[in-house]
This record gives structure tokens, C-alpha cells and sequence, in this order.
């Protein structure tokens, strides 16, 4: 949920003009999208730990800064709050400065042992200012601190981390270490940048990609110590381990608005380029698909008799689309899992079933928990992520990156069409490697997928219509979203994108459904999206849904339909008529679902929301 930024760094280094400050600020701005109901910054200077925190977003904090300065350090860490225990406040900002004034601490996470440990400091003497978790975790460190870890900073904070339970990134600072940042992580994000006489931590590489981009992860249960010129990694036990370096493959710009209103403007736009990149390079020189990134036993493939998809959110929308592709094309039951119910519904998996896990980010608390329990029983992980070194993938047995670039925007938006195309790869993959499709229908759905970039570009550039009919319609406090087969994943996703943003009642519904109930909803002036599929396809799904627009068009309802170019079938029931360019129905999800996003972001603007920012909403859910 939170975002977490620490710098180290030499003063005397040639040409850097920077602090500490000025790094953490930056990398705090650059994750704000992971939390932004306070915010905070401490650096160790002339012996002494200083701190400046302020709740609301970082724009506050930088408010408190000019009126209360810091001085100039080289080492300082920085927090951005998704709160958690205890409300949005200045006290219950991070970080918090423990042992006298001496030890400052951030921390991602829950710790849900907290109130044991709360009440045995509190039996040794200990007082405490917030209702956090997070003072709870700095001041079990600074116990150890000044007893059994004989002021070392990083045995403290290991001997703390075998006590802590839940799941935590924490980050420490100690005047006594002005050299140094001591962090451990336990299910929860962190990363390490090298730079040139310059180290960094993250929560993502967002965090430092303006000045390396050199990185090295980090597993569970393991602590790291940074000073400006190396790093060491440690296990809970004292064990040395080393990380696994890599290289970020996208650059600063990547996540900038670079002119749009806002990020989900701009990763709206994204779309064409994250389609084709996840696309790229997926055919060998003989025309078959190849995934390198799936190292399973292709007998185990083969075998497969069940796939689960786990995935929460936008993701689990995908993950429906997928299954609609999915078995069409392999012809192998597949169900659609919320994560975090998985595990606690006694799921029937064994080493038979294949796991399709679908997260952005790759830290998805509930699903990651959900992969630890497939794999307990047997199943098999394949992981679709956007983010390379990501918890997800390093515990999956077998990866599918998706290459849409840094996702800031709350809303996900070109994730989601990433991770459809991903799964589309997947499901035609095990459909080759099987033997249930011919070479050249392969290749045939292979080529309308690589159409699809420009398609999708085609329905941006005629975006200026429904701009307008979002702006308009700013005042509606109700929308409804109807679809069929592929369609309905693409009415919830619609019916999310306003929840999330505008904040209005919207509904996705199975539009079969209609009339076992929810048409009951529909009265004079009733705004309803419908999703019409192809007339190309399976006929019958089309003339279903037509005559789902006459049932709401007849009671007053104001429709808005999504229909293919040159679909005349449509045109006597819809008020509004959106176009989208020809494709197979499977398919369709990459293009009917961009108007829906567009709409969302223009009534959002309208209501004058932040549309990359909005309340109670964090971008990646690092807690169960």
C-alpha cells in the first residue's frame, strides 16, 4: 500500500549538488500512487535524527518543509501513507522517531501481532504517541538496539523482524549510523537501486529511476544494509545471501504525464504501444508461438485437466476474459477465482490443475498468498505481471510478463489490456502444445491480435465524443453496464472504472440477467451501457442483445451502445452509438473496453476528482 523511499550518498562526489532530501521527495512524489493520506521524511545530520511529516499528500508535506526546513544530509528515507492502523493524521505519519529522538522508521504493511508486543513494551516502560503498528515495530527495534543487539543497527532490526508477524517492508535510521539505512522485508515490496556513490531503497523501482537503473531484488525474510558504496543482505537467521541484480527496462519518462491531465489519460493512450510490446518477439523463425518465459515441462502442460485463475479487481475481470479464450481455444475447464477467497473456500487443486495468476504490480497480497497455497497442493503457478523482480513472479514456478510500462494511475487501465493479450498468448500457446488447434488458426488469431494495436489507436483518436458525453453526463448519479459472454467482463470493468473514479452507483450486469431482476432498476432517463458483440460471430449472442437494448429502451432507458462499425442493427434502439473497429468476438474486450475507460476519466474530471488519486484507493494492495 505504501510507498517507502531511502537514500545514501557522498557528499564530496563531484557535480552532485542534490541531498538526501531531494532524492526522497522524488522518489516520493514518484510512488504517491501506492499511498497518499500523509507523508514524511527524515535524514540524520550532525548526529542527530530529524523529521518533518504532515498529513494529506506529499504537496502538504512539501508545504510543512518550506515552513519548517531540514538540514542538509546524505542519508534520509521517506514515506508516502496508505493508512492502515490509525486514521490520516500528523501523528500517525510516518516516519516515527523512537529512543529519544535517535531511531526513525517507515514501514509498508500490517503487523498483526502488534498489541502483544505493544503490551510487552509497554510492561518494560515504554510510552507511544500514535495508534500505528509501525511505532510499535521501531520501538521493539530500538529495545534490541540498546540491549541484546549491542547497538547494531542491523541486528536489531533482524532480531525485531523474527518477532514481527503479518507482513512488513520497515526501513531504519539511527544518529549513532549516520552512514547507513538497515531495511527487512517479510511480504511486502522493497528494491534496491545502485548508483554511482549512491544507493537507494523503493518500494519500486519508481522510486530511483531518474538516477540508476541498476536494481537488485530481494526475497522474504531477509534484511539489507546500504551505506553510499555497497550493500550486504542477510537472512532472519544472520545468514549471508545475495540478492539478484537486474536492469529496469523502461526510463524516467515512462512515468511521466508527459502532457496529458493525468497519468490515466496518458496510460489510456499507452494502450496501443503495451498491446504490442506484450505481442513482441512471441514467434519463433518457423511462425510458432513461443513463450521463453515458461519453463514448465511441456508434459506437465499436456497433462492439465483443470485452470484456475486467480487474480482481484481489474485483473479478475481479465482473468474472466481469459477463461471465455481460454477454453474455446484448449477446450479445458477454467474457472475465475477472487484471490483472496481461494484459499479459504477449500479449493480442489492438485498436480493436475494450472494456476494462471494474474497481478500488475506482482505484490498483490491475496494473491500471492493464494499462489503459496496452490502450490502447497500441487498445482502449478504461471504469473502475468507488469512488474519484473515482483514477489508474485519469484514465487509462481513459471512467468508471462506483460510490457505496458509503469501502471501510476490508481485505475488500471493499459494493465488490464496487457493482461488480456498476456492470457490470449497463454490460452493459444497450450492450445499449440496440445493439439487443439491447427497451425494456421493460430496464426490467424496471431494476426488479428498484432491488428489490434492500431485498432485500439483508431478508438482513442475518436475519443472526442464520448469526452463529451462523460462531461455531460457529470451531474448522473447512476450507471448501469450491460454485456454477453466476453462482453460482460467488460460491463463490470466499465461498471469499476466509475466506482473507482467518480464515486457514482454503477453496475455491471450478464445482460441475459435482465429479467431476473435487475430490470427493475431501469426508470425514465436510467444511462446504460451496452456491450453488443459482433454480428460476425455466434448470430444468436448478437440478436440476444438487441433485444436486450428493446427490453431497457422500453422502459425509458438512455442507451449507449458499443458496436461494431457497420452493425445497422443496433442503430434504431441506441441513443448514443459508439464505434469500434471489426474483430472476433473474443478479441473485442481490447476495444470495446477503452470507451468505457475514456468515459469514466472525462465524468471524473467533470465531477472534479483526481482521477490518478482517488479516495480510500491505493494502487498495489499489500495487505490481506
Amino acid at each position: 500500500m505504501c510507498g517507502i523511499v531511502g537514500y545514501v550518498g557522498l557528499r564530496e562526489t563531484p557535480g552532485r549538488e542534490l541531498y538526501a532530501l531531494d532524492y526522497v521527495l522524488e522518489g516520493l512524489r514518484r510512488l504517491e500512487y501506492r499511498g497518499y493520506d500523509s507523508a514524511g521524511v527524515a535524514v540524520v545530520a550532525d548526529g542527530a535524527v530529524d523529521c518533518r511529516k504532515k498529513a494529506g499528500k506529499v504537496s502538504s508535506l512539501d508545504a510543512e518543509l518550506a515552513a519548517n526546513p531540514l538540514p542538509d544530509a546524505v542519508l534520509g528515507i521517506g514515506h508516502t501513507r496508505w493508512a492502515t492502523h490509525g486514521g490520516p493524521t500528523d501523528v500517525n505519519a510516518h516516519p516515527h522517531v523512537i529512543d529519544h529522538g535517535r531511531l526513525a522508521v517507515v514501514h509498508n504493511g500490517i503487523i498483526e501481532n502488534f498489541a502483544e508486543l505493544k503490551n510487552e513494551l509497554t510492561g518494560k516502560g515504554y510510552t507511544f504517541e500514535s495508534e500505528t503498528d509501525t511505532e510499535v515495530a521501531g520501538t521493539l527495534v530500538a529495545d534490541y538496539y540498546n540491549k541484546d543487539a549491542g547497538r547494531d543497527l542491523t541486528e536489531a532490526v533482524r532480531l525485531a523482524s523474527q518477532r514481527l508477524e503479518g507482513a512488513f517492508t520497515l526501513l531504519a535510521i539511527h544518529a549513532d549510523h549516520p552512514d547507513r539505512i538497515v531495511a527487512a522485508r517479510y511480504n511486502s515490496p522493497l528494491v534496491i537501486g545502485l548508483g554511482k556513490d549512491e544507493n537507494f531503497l523503493g518500494s519500486d523501482v519508481s522510486g530511483f529511476i531518474q538516477h540508476t537503473k541498476q536494481a537488485v531484488e530481494m526475497d522474504n525474510n531477509q534484511i539489507v544494509t546500504i551505506t553510499a558504496t555497497d550493500y550486504s543482505i542477510i537472512d532472519f537467521d544472520g545468514n549471508p545471501v545475495s540478492g539478484k541484480p537486474f536492469e529496469v527496462t523502461w526510463d524516467a519518462a515512462a512515468a511521466e504525464k508527459g502532457g496529458f491531465n493525468s497519468f490515466m489519460e496518458k496510460e489510456i493512450h499507452d494502450q496501443p504501444s503495451a498491446v504490442h510490446d506484450t505481442l513482441l518477439g512471441r514467434l519463433d523463425e518457423t511462425g510458432h508461438l513461443t513463450l521463453d518465459e515458461l519453463r514448465i515441462d511441456e508434459s506437465l502442460l499436456r497433462s492439465v485437466d483443470k485452470i484456475v485463475v486467480i487474480a482481484c479487481g481489474t485483473a479478475a475481470y481479465a482473468g474472466h476474459v481469459a477463461r471465455y479464450a481460454i477454453e474455446h481455444w484448449c477446450r479445458i475447464p477454467t474457472e475465475v477465482e477472487l484471490a483472496h477467497e481461494f484459499r479459504y473456500r477449500d479449493p480442489i487443486v492438485n498436480e493436475k490443475t494450472l494456476v494462471v495468476a494474474l497481478s500488475q504490480s506482482g505484490e498483490t497480497m491475496d494473491t500471492l498468498m493464494a499462489i503459496r497455497h496452490a502450490r502447497e497442493q500441487g498445482a502449478k503457478v504461471i504469473a502475468i505481471c507488469n512488474t519484473n523482480g515482483s514477489s508474485i513472479p519469484r514465487e509462481s514456478d513459471a512467468n508471462l510478463y506483460t510490457h505496458a510500462g509503469p501502471e501510476i494511475a490508481v485505475a488500471s487501465t493499459k494493465a488490464f489490456l496487457a493482461q488480456i493479450t498476456a492470457a490470449y498468448l497463454l490460452g493459444l500457446y497450450l492450445a499449440q502444445l496440445r493439439g487443439n488447434m491447427f497451425a494456421d488458426e493460430i496464426g490467424e488469431v496471431l494476426s488479428e491480435l498484432q491488428a489490434m494495436p492500431e485498432k485500439i489507436q483508431t478508438v482513442i483518436d475518436g475519443a472526442d465524443e464520448i469526452k463529451a458525453m462523460g462531461t455531460e453526463m457529470g451531474d448522473t448519479e447512476s450507471v448501469l453496464f450491460l454485456g454477453r459472454h466476453v462482453g460482460f467482463p467488460v460491463a463490470l470493468e466499465g461498471a469499476l472504472k466509475l466506482k473507482e473514479i467518480a464515486y457514482i452507483h454503477a453496475e455491471g450486469f450478464a445482460a441475459g440477467e435482465l429479467k431476473h431482476g435487475p430490470i427493475a432498476l431501469i426508470e425514465p432517463g436510467q444511462k446504460v451501457f451496452v456491450v453488443v458483440p459482433s454480428p460476425r460471430g455466434r448470430n444468436a449472442l448478437h440478436s440476444k442483445v438487441v433485444s436486450n437494448i428493446q427490453e431497457i429502451r422500453a422502459r425509458g432507458a438512455e442507451t449507449i451502445v458499443i458496436a461494431e462499425e457497420g452493425d445497422e442493427a443496433v442503430a434504431p434502439y441506441a441513443n448514443h452509438v459508439i464505434s469500434v473497429p471489426a474483430s472476433p468476438t473474443l478479441l473485442q474486450p481490447l476495444l470495446a473496453t477503452v470507451p468505457l475507460q475514456i468515459f469514466a476519466c472525462a465524468m471524473a474530471e467533470a465531477k472534479g476528482y483526481d482521477v490518478d488519486q482517488p479516495r480510500n484507493l491505493a494502487k498495489s494492495v499489500t495487505v490481506e
